[in-house]
């Protein structure tokens, strides 16, 4: 007797997950998704509630995966680490981003002075910079800033830490940037000249206790390197 056998049909819901048909559409953004449940998830950023809160710091997400994300922010744990360079990120995405450094590319560019970016929230944030925007004020100066991070490293200033210092004459600093600038006079390198006198300097900053009136310049020899 010959045997027969009836084909099973899949569950719509799984087949629609199988072949990466994306049903379910968001109506605010247009974004899709394969299922009702990731839709209803995903809504909530566009609703603004935020139900999961951390219980450490208080910041607060849409969804319980999130929470559980940034939650190892305060443990330390750090799994993703980058190959080359041995950097460890919290985030699989944040390591992406990352590795972005090492390849040179920079797909964001600024329409106003040309600087190019590997992160686009990197870009939005040097555009302040051409608005004249500083949201960012320290309550003992006054001073203003356009991003969070500007300000933290001015109020190092405060505090009188200084962290940086120079292993050949032993100066310190409270930011990294000023260190480097600070080592270039050990190197003896002057890469920027008076246009009247001829004078090299080490910065743009001219010795203005001389009375010196003219521009500085870039030599001919550090545009060539």
């Amino acid at each position: 007797m010959e045997k027969t056998f009836t084909t099973m049909k899949q569950p719509r819901r799984r087949q629609s997950i199988d072949s990466g048909d994306k049903s379910f559409t968001c109506d605010q953004c247009g974004k899709t998704f394969t299922r009702h449940s990731c839709l209803k998830q995903h809504q909530l950023i566009h609703t603004g509630f935020k139900p999961f809160s951390c219980d450490r710091c208080g910041k607060a997400f849409t969804q319980n995966s999130n929470l559980k994300r940034h939650q190892l922010v305060h443990t330390g744990f750090k799994p993703f680490s980058c190959n080359q360079c041995g950097k460890s990120f919290t985030k699989s995405d944040g390591l992406k981003k990352h590795n972005l450094i090492h390849t040179g590319f920079k797909p964001f560019s600024c329409d106003q002075c040309g600087k190019a970016f590997t992160q686009n929230a990197n870009l939005k944030k040097h555009q302040l910079i051409h608005a004249g925007f500083k949201p960012f004020r320290c309550d003992q100066w006054g001073k203003s800033f356009t991003s969070k991070s500007n300000l933290k490293g001015h109020q190092v200033i405060h505090t009188g830490f200084k962290p940086f210092t120079c292993d050949q004459c032993g100066k310190t600093f409270t930011q990294s940037g000023s260190l480097k600038k600070h080592q270039v006079i050990h190197t003896g390198f002057k890469p920027f000249s008076c246009d009247q006198c001829g004078k090299s300097f080490t910065s743009k900053g001219l010795d203005r206790g001389a009375g010196s009136r003219g521009t500085p310049r870039r030599s001919q020899a550090s545009r060539e390197i």
